[in-house]
């Protein structure tokens, strides 16, 4: 082996590890000029949730007097929705495990449209598969309403969108309302009276 054989071995090594120590600080930089990534967001502005039950915000939640579960975000999101599905159970049809759904993965959900709030465990669909206008008798339309109304515009039913969802029920206001948390409070005070 020669000298300049060596030397060349040398020059080409060493610069093969000037430009690998240079690449992560350049893809750093990169990012940087594109700022922090933000987390992706359901319509309703929360925030989507990769999992249930597992690192998540999204949990596993019973509805009391049902033997149903439902998965939704914990906490005051959690009261109001269950106090829905709760609700709809005993005043407008009995539900089975079937006919109840709550998180979903945002993969095949319509981003930008009230059903994207599955992905975020802020939404449940009732009776799946009845989201046509005209699925409830007009009685049990009248029941809706007046869950809702009792909800004071935090929850919006998939009723009176466009298109039109009936069987989808969610959190019609952001992470920061305030009404939320006051509502939350005011379940769960008459709960346990």
């Amino acid at each position: 082996m020669t000298r300049r054989t060596v030397v060349q071995a040398c020059a080409v090594i060493g610069g093969a590890a000037a430009i690998g120590s240079m690449l992560p600080a350049t893809a750093a930089v990169a990012g940087e000029r594109r700022g922090p990534r933000r987390p992706a967001t359901s319509a309703n502005g929360w925030t989507t949730q990769p999992n249930a039950d597992l690192a998540s915000q999204v949990w596993t939640r019973p509805v009391a007097g049902t033997g149903l579960d439902v998965q939704v975000w914990i906490g005051d999101v959690e009261a109001v929705l269950v106090h829905i599905v709760r609700r709809f159970h005993y005043e407008v049809q009995e539900l089975a495990a079937v006919d109840l759904a709550g998180w979903r993965p945002a993969k095949g959900l319509r981003r930008g449209l009230p059903e994207s709030n599955l992905a975020s465990g802020t939404a449940v669909r009732i009776r799946q598969g009845a989201g046509a206008k005209g699925s409830l008798f007009p009685l049990q339309v009248a029941a809706v309403r007046d869950i809702l109304a009792d909800c004071q515009g935090i929850v919006r039913w998939g009723g009176d969108d466009k298109p039109v969802d009936e069987s989808l029920f969610y959190i019609a206001v952001g992470p920061h309302d305030e009404r939320l948390p006051r509502l939350a409070t005011a379940i769960r005070e008459a709960t346990f009276r």
